[in-house]
């Protein structure tokens, strides 16, 4: 009778159903004891090992909770600054040993604890004598540790290239909970992410794989803050971090990542603030924006990843686009006008205005006069967008709505507009569609004709349309407003949309509205590949 009784109490396998079930309960149970006045774990440790061991590619969850339960049972209270080191490297070997079978994305997004501690860490040892002998060597201690995270950040993105995404099993918030004493405190769990990131994460927006880019930004980001904190600043230094920024985004080659980042930079201030000067987080962005917008990355190419879908190129190009327009607005009134005429020039040079044109008129079943549409700066391609989605066609996606976009236009409009000194672009349209050539010898009638019939849906016309409106109305005003001392500029020859009929241009012109010279300041590799 003993023995039947025993059958009768055995445990349920931990397979297909019951293992997700167990899994979803235990990490309740755990979020209510963490609640509790005097909490207990140890019954759960085992729960969690035996959840882990049950599988050969464990959840994300079933290693979460057992590395939490396992680094709150080491943790003394009692602790310096050098004993949290110690922690946290304890931590590292714990989490990157048993996420070993997980995949890539996984085990990155398990380092989302490694990260926190490391902030906290770093945040107390930066608010001491930086210039002490002891904590000159803690930080050098601390850098290790943050390049070793990062060294394994790189190994796992690697192996996570060819992966199927995953969603979180768990809610996020209880994954922080266990974390945070039970508190479902997101926005101190992730505190190198703005808030609209931690708003999407914590609602449960996020999968693994786009959880391990955000992860891997904190990591980043911490990085570059200790740096900027203890190093030499100066041009060498500004050099080395943008060469180190341009080499890890390349290394890590991840789409989340990298469109984690324009996120954050689309926002008005890092999220940095308790880790650097207001001084400090302009030296930061300044080096992130010549990364991130002049650097053409071969991983992030339509044409060279081909693995790359779609709707995740066009969303990253329609960040870096506005971007661009930031970046010359934010230099402009930082006073810094020549890397504000780099930028504007680096953009009339760049591929992304073709990249984008390409896809949005493939959308409406132009893409073959992709080709004829020249752009010369980013409000003037932001506006003919606007015009798009104004006919209905829709352009810009969730993690970049059309209230930012139109921020980013109005800031623009309000601009001081600057006269920089040498030879100046200047244009009242600089959208505009081009028929190259002249009605030669060999001019073919009919060809000409089979060209000109192409149908355009009246979307694209109009908007096309409407932008040289528009650019040729703020043109006039800015020239108004101008002495006459600053009155003289070259002018390009200019064929606007409505000037198609004519089929005729002299040249393919580099045009702006922006006050845009040929001149250079920011030397950068143009693609990733030189860097």
């Amino acid at each position: 009778m003993a023995s039947c009784d025993m059958e009768l109490v055995y445990p349920i396998p931990l397979m297909g159903e019951n293992y997700f079930e167990k899994l979803n309960q235990s990490a309740k149970d755990v979020v209510d004891e963490i609640r509790k006045e005097t909490p207990n774990f140890s019954q759960f440790i085992q729960v969690f090992y035996e959840l882990m061991q049950s599988k050969r590619d464990p959840p994300l969850e079933a290693i979460w909770f057992y590395s939490a339960l396992s680094f709150r049972s080491l943790k003394t209270g009692n602790e310096g600054s050098s004993d949290r080191l110690a922690a946290v490297k304890q931590l590292f070997q714990l989490v990157s040993g048993c996420s070993a079978p997980c995949s890539g994305s996984t085990s990155i997004a398990l380092l989302a604890p490694v990260v926190f501690e490391l902030y906290k860490l770093v945040q107390e040892v930066l608010s001491g004598d930086l210039g002490a002998k002891r904590v000159k060597k803690l930080v050098k201690k601390v850098q290790s540790l943050i390049g070793s995270v990062l060294g394994y950040v790189g190994l796992c993105s690697g192996a996570s290239s060819e992966e199927k995404d995953s969603s979180l099993i768990v809610k996020f918030a209880d994954l922080v909970g266990v974390w945070m004493e039970g508190k479902e405190e997101v926005s101190s769990f992730l505190p190198l992410l703005n808030d609209e990131l931690r708003r999407v994460i914590g609602a449960g927006g996020f999968s693994v794989e786009q959880l391990a880019g955000a992860v891997t930004a904190e990591l980043f980001l911490l990085k570059l803050c200790v740096d900027l904190r203890v190093g030499n600043r100066g041009v060498e230094m500004e050099k080395d971090l943008k060469g180190w920024i341009v080499g890890s985004i390349t290394g890590f080659g991840s789409v989340s990542f990298f469109d984690i980042l324009l996120r954050m930079l689309l926002e008005p201030r890092l999220p940095v603030a308790s880790l650097l000067s207001s001084e400090e987080e302009i030296l930061l962005r300044t080096t992130l924006y010549d990364a991130v917008i002049l650097v053409e990355y071969t991983s992030l190419n339509p044409r060279t990843a081909v693995d790359l879908p779609a709707e995740n190129f066009i969303s990253i190009a329609l960040k870096r686009l506005v971007l661009y327009l930031e970046a010359t607005e934010f230099f402009r009134k930082e006073g810094n006008h020549k890397r504000a005429i780099s930028y504007s020039s680096s953009f009339a040079g760049s591929p992304l205005p073709l990249q984008i044109a390409k896809f949005v008129t493939s959308q409406i079943g132009m893409g073959e006069e992709a080709g004829r549409l020249h752009v010369s700066s980013p409000k003037a391609l932001i506006k003919w967008l606007f015009s798009l989605e104004g006919q209905g066609i829709r352009i810009y996606d969730d993690s970049i709505s059309r209230t930012r976009v139109k921020l980013a236009l109005d800031s623009s409009s309000k601009a001081e507009n600057v006269e920089p000194e040498g030879n100046i672009v200047d244009s009242d349209l600089p959208i505009y569609i081009d028929n190259k050539g002249e009605k030669g010898e060999d001019y073919d009638e009919e060809k000409d004709e089979e060209v000109n019939n192409v149908s355009m849906t009246a979307a694209f016309m109009s908007a096309a349309h409407s932008m040289s409106v528009l650019e040729r109305e703020e043109g006039k005003k800015r020239k108004e407003g101008r002495s006459e001392g600053k009155n003289k500029k070259k002018r390009s020859k200019l064929v606007a949309a409505e000037e198609l009929s004519d089929g005729t241009s002299d040249s393919d012109a580099v045009l702006s509205d922006d006050g845009s010279s040929s001149e250079s300041e920011v030397e950068n590799p143009t693609s990733d590949e030189d860097a």
